[in-house]
């Protein structure tokens, strides 16, 4: 499960890396620099326009709302969707099809159990430091009731690579950079990228332990995610 994560990467280093343009609907403060993403948080998203085909940046919710749902609840279950499954499950199934984004982040963090009582929480990372893209699916869910619409995401996982399996027995789906397109590009279904649904190499991530103020979601500052000595 990937439950939390970080980006310092604002606005303009997102879009530049992801070659997105900016929607212009949200101010900048909603892509400010944050250090303990919490499901059900605003977060941007870059997606394809739907009108030019071109890559946009936008801000969604975390957790993913499918567009059928009744009373709109499904927000905080479906925070992750496994890469098993994905193609075949009533909540993924059409997004994966026609919804696929990437959810930029610098770092995400997973807690190890040490005994019944007490976990660890660590950080990792890619070595170089880099910005990457989770693998990420998103929709549009509409409220009958008030009319209004709101625009959802979720965060695929899979099984873990030799650097993150004693941690946790799943990691999330980071995207290498030269795969963006061919993610989120819609094609023919029979031809959907399945096989970039698997784990990053662990020789080019790296993984460190920080201390326990990051399972507060209201903690939010840049010493979370240092090293502990």
């Amino acid at each position: 499960m990937c439950g939390r994560y970080g980006r310092r990467a604002d606005k303009q280093r997102i879009a530049e890396w992801m070659q997105a343009h900016d929607t212009n609907v949200f101010d900048d403060s909603y892509f400010a620099p944050t250090y303990n993403v919490a499901p059900q948080s605003l977060q941007p998203v870059v997606r394809l326009d739907r009108e030019t085909g071109e890559r946009e940046l936008t801000i969604m919710r975390w957790g993913l709302i499918p567009f059928w749902s009744k009373d709109g609840k499904a927000g905080y279950s479906t925070i992750n969707a496994k890469a098993e499954t994905v193609a075949t499950s009533p909540l993924y199934r059409e997004a994966f099809k026609r919804r696929r984004c990437l959810v930029p982040a610098d770092w995400f963090y997973e807690w190890q159990k040490i005994d019944a009582k007490t976990k660890q929480p660590y950080a990792i990372a890619l070595k170089d430091g880099s910005l990457f893209a989770f693998a990420g699916l998103w929709e549009t869910w509409k409220d009958k009731a008030t009319g209004k619409s709101l625009e959802t995401y979720t965060v695929i996982t899979t099984d873990p690579n030799e650097l993150t399996e004693p941690i946790h027995n799943r990691m999330p789906v980071i995207l290498r950079r030269s795969d963006y397109e061919r993610w989120l590009t819609l094609g023919e279904v029979g031809r959907l990228p399945g096989d970039l649904l698997r784990p990053y190499p662990d020789e080019e991530m790296k993984v460190w332990r920080v201390g326990p103020d990051v399972g507060n979601v209201r903690n939010n500052r840049p010493e979370l995610v240092e090293p502990l000595p």
